[in-house]
């Protein structure tokens, strides 16, 4: 576990390798260049709450973190997943508030469609609220979604045979 994030560095599109130089040099008018999704933040008003709800949805959060003013996970495949609560924000941002009607949502793919159903009931049955039971997506997949305690929808979903 990261516990604060570390700045980014380019990378050589030619060799795939790390260069030294930041990825913003604060100079180009175009579009930007080596730009990739690396990490989704989630800011929370109850961090221990907003924790132990991501741990039943089976996500590898460490224990003894729930107090702390930052916390960061790297998922299989590289990317991050962090929380900070709202306190932490306003530190270096003290007129955030929170966003209203969010239109972003995770998406966790899970191993079948047997699995969406048993992790909704398991997330529901501890007081989570299910916002769209499991069905079957006319697009080819098992889909759910739930809420975490701060409203967010989590979308859990897996192909159909």
């Amino acid at each position: 576990m990261t516990t604060q994030p570390s700045p980014s560095t380019g990378t050589d599109n030619a060799t795939g390798t790390g260069t030294d130089a930041p990825t913003h040099t604060g100079t180009s008018t175009g579009p930007a260049r080596n730009a990739r999704v690396d990490l989704v933040g989630i800011v929370t008003a109850d961090l221990p709450a907003s924790l132990r709800f991501y741990r039943l949805l089976g996500l590898p959060i460490p224990e003894g973190v729930d107090d702390a003013p930052h916390v960061e996970i790297t998922l299989d495949g590289g990317m991050r997943l962090a929380w900070d609560p709202e306190s932490t924000v306003r530190s270096f941002h003290p007129d955030w508030q929170p966003v209203r009607g969010g239109r972003i949502g995770l998406a966790l793919l899970v191993d079948s469609p047997a699995d969406v159903d048993a992790v909704y009931e398991q997330v529901t049955a501890a007081g989570h609220e299910g916002s769209l039971a499991p069905f079957d997506a006319p697009w080819g997949q098992r889909y759910a979604t739930v809420l975490d305690p701060d409203g967010n929808g989590v979308d859990i979903f897996a192909p159909l045979p």
